[in-house]
């Protein structure tokens, strides 16, 4: 996922300039790093560590996105289309 994409998607999402906390910009976050490591798990297939680290990353955003799911529907619904999540 290229950066101008994330950008655009944290600067839609966001709820003031400063905001970094917020579930919506977490989940942004969390899905440009898990694309990254999965490149990186997918070249180096013995690097369990890392394979622990994007299975935690995976589980942190699923809990994010179930929150939004049940608290912020429009919101979260507007953020798996912006991401590319699910079909």
């Amino acid at each position: 996922m290229s950066k101008e994409i994330l950008g655009d998607l944290k600067s839609r999402f966001r709820t003031n300039q400063n905001d970094v906390g917020s579930a919506e910009v977490q989940v942004i976050d969390l899905t440009a790093k898990i694309s990254d490591l999965s490149k990186h798990v997918q070249e180096h297939k013995k690097d369990h560590s890392s394979q622990l680290g994007l299975l935690k990353m995976v589980n942190r955003r699923k809990r994010f996105l179930k929150y939004l799911k049940n608290n912020k529907f429009e919101v979260y619904k507007n953020l798996i289309d912006g991401l590319g999540l699910r079909k």
